[in-house]
């Protein structure tokens, strides 16, 4: 299994540039075939990494690096049985990566764009033979061990030193092999933060890069505390359930209501949330979108865990709150969660029927499949 975000990005990369409109380009990085740079010593194959991330058109001192103003968004293509790759949901995607760039006040790039350069890139990159092929060995893991392409498109902001907007900005798209963001044999516990992701008013709807540095530092001092994930709370009453460092938040209550916390103008509106809470409504559960106290978790949850891209759906076996720990069940992924896992891995990796138009092509045999912008909105 591939580890999780590494740097060794695929060859080919997507640009495009605004100067009153997107002007678009592919450009291959300098690589060896995907087989010689896996022979080669470590050393070696990290400098072509390192040398595969510089990207000269793009200026070191800009609003982005000295001021963190910049979006991104991440989705994932999964391989296919029959050889192929799919995209889950990247309209989404792509309408979400266009409103955060107007929540900056920075040109949006459109979601059909968007979704065909995330096509193409994905597409030549798999034809030089850079991207995972299916492993039916997954299917017995429920895929939580596969490996996937990660698609990370950002903005970039033009030259500038004071404090400004971005006027002129670029969107690059790259593409790399990940596998699981949280160990499926590691320590699932999780503990709140004293740490605020997001103020109302602020950026915590938007999937601004700035977002991430409280997130970094929570999930560190929790992983220094024992546990795997930050559980943030919301700022005013540091009472009520928001987000963790990297996904959004459910809880299975002891009357079988799927609660997740209200989105507001601090949580990240999750296209894995949208879909998990599509799933349970069709099992006939009661899905609720709230403000969810802490204490509720602690005293009536059942079952805790996140979803996001990378997450997926990620079981939490305790929760540890101002020296009060709540474990959820036996500490192990509950059926509720268990259930929402295979339904969503099923139809990513092409086992289960795609009900709702959720996959559209990433690459390879496309015939058949569903392509509209439209399908994968719904």
């Amino acid at each position: 299994m591939a580890k999780s975000f590494t740097l060794a990005i695929y060859p080919w990369v997507y640009s495009a540039k605004f100067d009153g409109t997107w002007r678009e380009e592919f450009a291959k990085q300098r690589h060896l075939s995907a087989e010689a740079e896996a022979a080669l010593p470590d050393e070696e194959r990290e400098r072509l990494y390192l040398e595969r991330n510089r990207f000269e058109q793009l200026p070191l001192i800009n609003f982005t690096t000295q001021y963190g103003l910049a979006c991104f968004e991440g989705l994932k293509a999964f391989p296919q049985p029959d050889g192929s790759l799919s995209l889950f949901r990247p309209f989404d995607n792509g309408l979400r990566m266009a409103r955060s760039m107007e929540g900056l006040i920075m040109p949006s790039f459109p979601a059909d764009t968007f979704v065909r350069a995330v096509q193409q890139v994905v597409e030549r990159n798999r034809t030089l033979g850079f991207t995972p092929a299916y492993d039916p060995a997954w299917e017995a893991a429920d895929f939580v061990t596969a490996d996937t392409v990660y698609i990370r498109p950002f903005s970039y902001a033009e030259s500038g030193i004071g404090v400004d907007l971005s006027v002129s900005p670029w969107v690059i798209i790259i593409n790399t092999t990940v596998g699981s963001y949280f160990s499926p044999d590691g320590d699932a516990s999780t503990t709140t933060t004293r740490r605020v992701r997001a103020t109302p008013g602020g950026t915590g709807w938007i999937k601004c890069s700035g977002n991430y540095v409280i997130s970094a530092l929570a999930k560190k001092e929790a992983e220094a505390a024992g546990c795997m994930e930050a559980i943030f709370l919301d700022s005013a009453e540091h009472r009520y359930l928001e987000e963790g460092s990297s996904c959004n938040l459910f809880a299975v209550l002891s009357d079988d209501t799927l609660v997740t916390p209200s989105l507001g103008d601090t949580i990240l509106p999750g296209i894995t949330r949208r879909s998990v809470m599509t799933l349970a409504e069709e099992q006939g559960m009661t899905v609720q979108e709230r403000r969810l106290p802490v204490e509720e978790v602690l005293d009536d949850a059942v079952e805790f865990f996140g979803t996001g891209t990378a997450a997926g759906v990620a079981h939490f076996g305790s929760l540890t709150h101002e020296g009060r720990t709540a474990t959820f069940g036996d500490g192990k992924i509950g059926p509720r969660a268990l259930h929402f896992l295979r339904q969503l891995k099923g139809i990513q990796f092409g086992r289960l029927p795609d009900r709702h138009g959720w996959m559209a092509p990433g690459g390879g045999l496309t015939a058949g499949r569903r392509s509209s912008p439209g399908a994968a909105k719904r």
